[in-house]
């Protein structure tokens, strides 16, 4: 992904107002950030304890998506999986993020749901460059390009469900 300045990042939400993109908190930290490393930028807003934040490249343009998180509340010893890098976690490391679906269908409230790692490191965890705290990345016989397409790939079916 190629690096992103602050105002890429707000006019790229397409779930959202003007108004609340602008309000909305944006990391300060985009200098540093790995951008060869990332399929997407997430965030959590430390000032909305239930939001978090997601922009990625997608056919040319920059695509944003505001989303509230609950965190998956399973069994004691019970682990779960993000949908989009199937890494495992153990309680906590995985969330319900909801997004508002875009246009008139998000006004009427509707919205769409993706397991993902809370942290919203997939990136990361693919590449190896993250381990999960006690979870673990599936033994796969996929190259490692292989397993960045496909999360990718379920990346984007997630976005198609948004800006449907």
């Amino acid at each position: 992904m190629k690096p992103l300045t602050e105002q890429d990042i707000r006019t790229s939400f397409i779930n959202c107002s003007k108004g609340e993109a602008k309000r909305l908190a944006v990391p300060r930290d985009l200098a540093e950030r790995p951008w060869d490393d990332l399929d997407f930028l997430g965030w959590r807003d430390p000032g909305a304890p239930d939001r978090s934040y997601l922009v990625v490249e997608r056919e040319g343009r920059l695509v944003g998506l505001s989303m509230r998180f609950q965190t998956a509340q399973r069994g004691f010893l019970h682990r779960s999986m993000c949908s989009l890098c199937l890494t495992t976690h153990p309680r906590g490391g995985v969330s319900l993020m909801t997004a508002r679906k875009a246009g008139p269908a998000g006004r009427e409230g509707n919205s769409v749901g993706v397991y993902m790692c809370t942290d919203l490191a997939c990136s990361f965890y693919v590449r190896g460059k993250k381990l999960p705290e006690s979870g673990s990345r599936l033994d796969e016989s996929l190259t490692l390009e292989a397993q960045i397409e496909r999360t990718r790939g379920h990346l984007a079916a997630f976005l198609d469900k948004v800006h449907v």
